[in-house]
């Protein structure tokens, strides 16, 4: 079998996608869970586009020693210094360098020759290698590049000393056909291709991410780059766990393998919906809720007889293990312990003691604790960074005559506690009043998701909202056993996470080194 490289983008073309916001907790979390995955490289994110950004990469690159941290880059020297500092740190730091190839970004974008680009590409290979043992050079919009100019670029920055060249469909726009004869042009035509890796790099505008990342490995490509959940700009990119399971399941038609640890497929994929806060759509592939479930009688009928007649999944391989021990509140310490390393969590002594104590609390008020419940708390526990932050001290709510009121107390970044209260058509109206109140801040609701995580009355429940102030967008979480709680636990995570961003989040898009907006980043980090 051939082996697949497995380029994992999440936290930085996922966390594009439109209002995700992650801090830095939560992209080390997802990227510690991306280790146990066993994903071959890690991008962290675009070093130069922001301080958050600089330091989210270099927390992951110290952080993560399993796997190989890169971040994006654009062609100039100052992003390419930028990214060696974050990422010098790393075990294999390499850089992920682009420009774009294409007519329509040459001219409207870009506004520079084809020679300018050229140049401009091999300048760059060329200053990355002094640092970067490993360069991947990615041409934007190759998709709708001439194939002329691709053998032209490809064939310079690999003399140049790219080591992967990255052949990305930036807006989705070819088939499966095209994609993979772009492949098969540059494995024929350039001549010194036997010297690099090729990668895939699909998004999903006309649904056709993974048909064309599956495409690109019929037809050479060595590495496939994709997200968790398909998450990222617009439409999203390729759905790491459906490329994989596809070469699993199809193994005799691909004759290619990743070395994913498919078993942490459905944990990953919880895990990224619940931090990112896009919900899993129930007929996801691989993923989703309704993926294993048979409600037509001649299915059901089929299943029972033979399993494989109706399902080419087992459960157990995405990670769905049935297990009989049943946590409560008369569960041990050393209970937990075994079962949040089955999960896949080490924890030392220290974390165990304060993660006891938080279960033994939920279990007093659960009858049977899950394994969702316990992984929810787990983040919940960990991923809360409560300085500078506002704090839930008290929630009261009263409805008569069709008026909600809310009593919140509040302890507040600088330690003192303040308590209000509001009135609203509404229970979370009045608490979202409340709170705006307190704090002194305008907030537009955006968007306001609930979900419950296990069956039965005393599941937690968990709520996602999206929150705009002056120009900013943030996410915020909340769980709890009570809806209301966990509405009221959001906002403020919601409001602590606008209240942290220097700036809207944007994804800078111009490559040319003296515009405005990278020195205007670049001098921020002076």
């Amino acid at each position: 079998m051939r082996k697949i490289t497995v380029f994992e983008t999440t936290l930085r073309d996922g966390e594009q996608s439109a209002g995700v916001n992650l801090n830095l907790q939560e992209k080390l979390e997802i990227a510690k869970q991306l280790e146990r995955l066993n994903v071959d490289i890690i991008e962290a994110g675009f070093p130069a586009a922001s301080i958050g950004d600089f330091e989210s990469t270099q927390a992951v690159a110290k952080a993560i020693r399993g796997a190989s941290v890169t971040g994006l880059s654009r062609s100039n020297q100052r992003d390419i210094d930028v990214a060696w500092d974050a990422l010098k740190g790393g075990a294999e730091p390499r850089l992920h360098l682009f420009i774009a190839t294409s007519p329509i970004h040459r001219q409207y974008k870009l506004k520079m020759t084809k020679e300018q680009v050229l140049e401009k590409a091999v300048e760059s290979v060329k200053y990355a290698k002094q640092r970067f043992s490993v360069v991947q050079f990615s041409a934007e919009d190759a998709g709708r590049t001439e194939l002329e100019f691709l053998k032209e670029v490809f064939t310079a920055v690999i003399d140049a000393g790219a080591s992967v060249i990255n052949i990305p469909d930036t807006v989705g726009y070819l088939s499966p056909e095209e994609y993979g004869a772009i492949f098969r042009y540059i494995k024929n035509e350039v001549p010194n291709v036997d010297r690099v890796s090729l990668s895939a790099h699909c998004h999903d505008d006309l649904g056709m991410a993974v048909s064309n990342t599956l495409a690109a490995i019929m037809n050479g490509a060595d590495q496939i780059e994709g997200t968790i959940n398909g998450i990222g700009e617009r439409a999203g990119n390729a759905a790491i766990e459906e490329v994989a399971l596809n070469l699993r399941i199809r193994q005799d038609y691909y004759q290619a393998e990743t070395r994913l640890h498919l078993d942490q497929l459905t944990r990953t994929s919880r895990l990224v919906s619940s931090l990112t806060g896009m919900v899993i759509p129930p007929n996801k592939a691989v993923v989703g809720a309704n993926a294993f479930a048979h409600e037509s009688g001649i299915h059901q009928d089929g299943v029972l007889k033979e399993r494989t007649t109706y399902e080419i999944i087992s459960p157990q391989l995405v990670g769905l293990e049935s297990n009989s021990l049943v946590l409560g509140k008369h569960s041990g310490r050393h209970a937990l312990k075994e079962r949040m390393e089955f999960l896949g969590y080490h924890l030392d002594e220290e974390q165990l003691a304060s993660f006891f104590q938080k279960f033994k609390d939920l279990a007093d008020r659960k009858k049977q604790v899950s394994d969702d419940d316990l992984v929810a708390l787990l983040h919940e526990s960990t991923l809360k960074d409560d300085s500078n932050h506002y704090r839930l001290e008290y929630l009261h709510v009263s409805y008569m005559n069709a008026v909600a009121t809310a009593t919140i107390k509040l302890q507040t970044p600088n330690g003192t506690s303040l308590e209000d209260a509001a009135v609203g058509s509404g229970s979370v109206e009045a608490i979202y009043n409340t709170i705006e109140k307190m704090v002194g801040m305008k907030i537009n609701l955006l968007d306001y998701k609930i979900k419950s995580l296990t069956k039965g009355r005393d599941s937690l429940a968990e709520v996602y909202v999206k929150v705009e102030y002056e120009g900013m967008t943030g996410t915020g979480r909340g769980l709890d056993n009570d809806v209301l709680g966990a509405s009221t636990k959001a906002f403020i995570d919601g409001i602590n996470r606008l209240r942290n961003m220097s700036k809207p989040k944007q994804f800078m898009e111009e490559e040319n080194e003296e515009n405005e907006s990278t020195s205007f980043v670049l001098e921020a980090f002076k």
